[in-house]
Order: C-alpha cells, then structure tokens, then sequence
C-alpha cells in the first residue's frame, strides 16, 4: 500500500523553473511498437509542450492510445527513447510514471463499480494515518476534486451506481488527484454531457496557465478545434503532419486522418419505407437509477421498415431508458409496445430478440463485450442457438456465418480467433453491431453508436444503417453529437426531458432547430423556427 501524505490538497502544479511555458517538456524520439507481426507504431516523433493542449488525431487503430500508453508506463516501446525535461526516461510502470509527474486517463474506464467513488481516486495510493487508511481525509479530498468539476456526488457513492458520463468524471477527478504536470486525456469526454464538456475545458484551461501539459484525443473534431494549441495526426502508426492549431480547420483534419474529404464520409439514407413495424403508445418509464423520477413520459412513435430514425437528445433526456424499454431491459410504468402486430410489452428480452429486436448498448465493454474472450465468441453469442444441430454447435456454420460479418462490418482483426481487446474501440463496436446482425434482426437499436470512435469508423457505421434500411430492417439510434443527425436519417426526433420535442424531415432539420428544441421542452416549433431566423439574421447563436 502507498503512503500518502494527509496534508495533500488537490493544489495546482506551478510551472518548474527549469522549463518555460510553450517549451517542449516531454517527448518521444523514433518511437516504435510491434505486437507479433503487427507494427502499432513506426518511428514516431512526438512533442508535449510545457502549458499548452497537444491534441493527437487519428483513426480508431492509427497508434494513438498506444502511443500514450508507451509515455505513461503502460507499455514499453519496442524501439526509440522518451525524454523528460531534456533527460532519457524508460518508466518501469504506471506508478513510476505518476511519481514523475506524468498521469493518464484512459479511453476505457478503470474503476471498481463495488467500491466507492473515495476508494477509486485513491486506489493503491491510499491516505493513511498510523497505517490505517484515513476514509475521512479521502472523502474530503475526493469531494475536492469532485467540486472542481462541478459535480455534486458524495464521495461515499458506489460507483456501480453512477451514470456513464459520472463514471467518466471519477476518472478525470482521479488524475486531478494526482497532480500530475503532463496530463494524458484519451477520450476524456465521450460519455459527458454538453455542461459537462464546458466544465472540463474550464478546468484544462486552469491547469494550463498553471503550467500542466495536456494531450488531449478525441474524435469529436470540434473539441479539438476549440481547446487545442498544436495538432498532430498519426495514420497507420505513422505521424503524417502536425500544424499549430490556429492553421488548422476541421477539413484539414479529417483529410489527415482519413485520407478523404469530409464530404465523401456522409451516407444518405435512401430506403423507400415500408409498413408499421413499431409502435409505441403513450410509454411511461421510471428512472432505474431514481424510481421516483419518470425517464420517459407519454411517448408515442411509429417507426416503419426501412426508416433510420435518430434520436438527438442530452444526458439525462431519456433516450437511453426508452431504447431499454423496447428491448424489455426497463418494465413500461404505463402504455403499451407493439412489434409486427403483437403486443410487447411484457414480454422478456429473449422473447423480443426472438422476434427480432436487437440493442446495440451505449456501454460495449461492459454491456456489449465479453472480455477476454475472442472476436468469434462475441459475434456468435446472441445467436448460437441457430447454429445448433442436434444437442451439438455446427461450428462450420458458425465459422463461415461468423467470417461473412467480419467482411462486411469491415472489422479489422488478424481472424476470428483473435481476443477482443486486441482490437481498438471502433473494431469493438463493429463487432457489437455485428453480432446484432447474426441475429437477423428486423429492428436494430444503437444506443450512442458512435462514442469514442474515430470518423471514418463512424461513417462506415452509418452505412450499415442504410444498408440495413435497404433490406427494409428498421433502425433506430440516439446520439448526443447533433452532426450525426442532419445527414443520416429518414427522420430526426429531438429528446428532452423523456418527451418529443420535435421531429424534423431530413430536407428541414438544421443544426440550429435540433439545439433549440434539446435546450427547452416547452418550446413550440414555432419559437424554433423563429429562433433559427433569428440566427440566420444576425449570425449569433440563440
């Protein structure tokens, strides 16, 4: 067990003497990995900056997680040096990387759901007093931290018990703990609401003028835009350019990224609709987390085969429990579900998927996935039943079916025998809707399919949804990025407060109308409408 001081605080690092601000601090020099025959990374050189946001670009796959794990001791390089403060450093470990001030969050949460918040931020650093650990002083502390990024949660909370987006926030709460002065952030902020977003880059904002570096990933671009000082984009292990922030635009990068214009990324849907498969009537939905609170509320919708519909809505508007419901996750408080003529609404999950519906989950590690076991295994689990031939498994069956879904979910794997956490985040969630489609579905939910992945992931998720609308199978997604929605869909519908606030033709949503109808429940399409001719008038944002 690590000692730790009582008399810490979560005190800003003050920028050491020896290195002046916008000088480089940390660096890496040539730097390659290679996992059997696969190079992950190819004489990578790479600068931190002392007080400033590097943000490092690139495709789910590109070597950018791996990268960070070799300059936080989570792995070691292959070939190449890192240099801190203008010394060679080789990090025997995470803890030995913390202690020289270096401290990552990663893209995939690490935290103990049985345990507390309090007993996460210090795990393996507990405080102690007399050889005791100090639960007192931890709490105090962790509340701390806590309330630096606005979040009023007690410290005593289990995490098992928080919402995504609050997991990810104990993560972030335990590197400020840490006081580190280069600070890795791999996907800091898929799962955080848009207030959320706002606070943390307060919070990075803070931390830079205190003279702490941060790298800052993710593949949401406008992020990057806005809280970045350099850019560097890796593709294929590879860096192939880097640029100071303020030259950079968002097609500048996705062209670095993907080798592709933007425009060639956007997958129109162009089913023709067919008959009513869906039909839900006045649903009403507690909140699992807080049953006396309702989640969803007098929500009525058709959905027909061949439609897309996507779902925009905030953290907490209900989106999530209302795809939950259809899959019979969550029992319906009130109003009923219909599937192809027949009631559903209490029938079981195994019952639903039987009849066709499927939910992709917004958590793929630790709903979607099991670790530890291989790409075949999870593709086939849902549907194993059909392959049976007689009491035994057809294994050629599955095999040649199994194989057919990796080609066309375009899951990059060495085979189907590799183990699922070879793969990065955005082969993950292929596999997760790939093993949706072994079930032959004839409705698809996506809860949040894109998070933490990178655009050309997201765009090749976006033809699966079209494709599947071309085989007349219905598809409904939520997402919090209002982008995915304007380009995407045979109808959008806007979420707030477990209601429908608006629906929008894909010839008349904007980016403006969707936001307006997520900030206020209340209001009318007419006071949209008007807000959106306002914005057009005098080029300000209502």
């Amino acid at each position: 067990m690590t000692q730790v001081s009582t008399g810490a605080t979560t005190a800003l690092a003050e920028p050491t003497a020896d290195i002046a601000i916008g000088e480089v601090i940390m660096s890496a020099r040539n730097v390659s990995k290679v996992y059997g025959g696969t190079h992950a990374l190819r004489n990578v050189d790479f600068d931190i900056y002392k007080g400033e946001v590097t943000v490092l670009l690139g495709e789910n796959g590109a070597g950018k997680s791996t990268l960070m794990k070799i300059m936080s001791g989570v792995e070691r390089p292959t070939a190449g040096s890192l240099q801190l403060k203008g010394q060679e450093i080789a990090f025997s470990s995470p803890t030995d990387a913390v202690s020289q001030g270096v401290a990552i969050i990663h893209q995939e949460m690490n935290l103990c759901l049985n345990m507390t918040i309090a007993q996460n931020i210090f795990l393996a650093r507990e405080v102690t007093r007399g050889g005791v650990v100090n639960k007192r002083e931890q709490n105090k502390r962790a509340a701390l931290a806590l309330s630096r990024l606005e979040e009023d949660i007690r410290p005593d909370t289990l995490v098992g018990d928080l919402r995504l987006g609050q997991q990810q926030l104990v993560e972030i709460a335990r590197a400020l703990e840490e006081n580190a002065e280069i600070l890795i952030m791999d996907e800091p902020t898929s799962a955080l609401s848009v207030g959320e977003v706002k606070v943390l880059f307060k919070v990075i904002r803070d931390l830079t003028a205190h003279g702490v570096s941060v790298v800052y990933i993710s593949h949401h671009l406008d992020e990057c835009l806005e809280i970045g000082d350099e850019a560097v984009v890796l593709r294929d292990g590879s860096v192939v350019n880097h640029a100071r922030m303020k030259d950079v635009d968002m097609a500048w990068m996705v062209t670095n990224m993907v080798g592709r214009a933007q425009d060639e990324l956007h997958v129109p849907v162009t089913a023709t609709p067919g008959e009513t498969i869906l039909t839900i009537d006045n649903l009403i939905v507690a909140d699992p987390q807080n049953p006396g609170r309702t989640a969803v509320r007098d929500f009525s919708l058709d959905v027909r085969k061949g439609e897309v519909i996507g779902i925009y809505g905030l953290m907490g508007s209900g989106r999530t429990e209302l795809l939950e419901t259809i899959i019979g996750r969550n029992k319906a408080q009130g109003g009923a579900i219909g599937f192809a003529g027949q009631d559903i609404t209490k029938m079981s999950i195994a019952q639903r998927i039987a009849r066709g519906i499927y939910l992709v989950p917004e958590d793929r590690q630790r709903d979607g996935l099991v670790q530890g076991q291989t790409v075949g295994f999870n593709l086939s689990l849902a549907s194993i039943l059909g392959f049976l031939k007689g009491p035994f498994v057809s294994r050629r069956r599955e095999k040649a079916r199994t194989a057919e879904i990796i080609r066309n979910t375009r899951v990059k794997a060495s085979s189907a025998k590799a183990l699922i956490g070879s793969l990065s985040g955005g082969n993950q969630q292929k596999v997760v809707i790939g093993k949706a489609l072994m079930t032959d579905p004839r409705l698809v939910l996506l809860d949040e399919p894109t998070r933490g992945i990178d655009i050309g992931a997201k765009a090749d998720i976006f033809r699966f949804m079209a494709d599947l609308a071309d085989q007349g199978i219905a598809v409904i997604f939520t997402t919090s990025d209002v982008s995915e929605v304007l380009t995407s869909c045979s109808r959008v519908l806007v979420v707030s407060r477990g209601r429908i606030t608006a629906e929008f033709a894909p010839e008349d949503v904007t980016r403006e109308r969707v936001l307006a109808a997520a900030d206020d429940s209340h209001q009318t399409l007419d006071s949209i409408d008007s807000q959106t001719t306002s914005h057009t008038q005098d080029g300000t944002q209502k």
